[in-house]
C-alpha cells in the first residue's frame, strides 16, 4: 500500500520533516516514491510547503495519507 507520510531530516533536537509518498513496509526514513513537501515544527511561524496537486493525484490513485499528514493538509487547504 502506498502511504503519504512525513520522515524526519534535520539534527537532533532540531527536527525537519519532508512530506513524502513511500511504501508502507519501508521504514521512516527509508527510500520514497516522492516528495511533495515539507513541515519546519521548530520555526517561529511552523514553515508548511505542500503540492497540493501531486497531494490530491497521489489520493487518486489510492495512496492513504498519515493522521498527522491529513491533520496538515487540513490546515493548508
Amino acid at each position: 500500500m502506498t502511504m503519504i507520510r512525513m520522515t524526519r531530516m534535520g539534527r537532533k533536537k532540531k527536527p525537519f520533516y519532508r512530506i513524502v509518498v513511500t511504501d508502507s513496509r519501508k521504514r521512516r526514513d527509508g527510500g520514497w516514491i516522492e516528495a511533495i513537501g515539507h513541515y519546519n515544527p521548530v520555526s517561529a511561524n511552523k514553515e508548511l510547503t505542500l503540492d497540493i496537486e501531486r497531494l490530491n493525484y497521489w489520493v487518486s490513485v489510492g495512496a492513504q495519507m498519515s493522521p498527522t499528514v491529513k491533520r496538515l493538509a487540513g490546515l493548508k487547504k
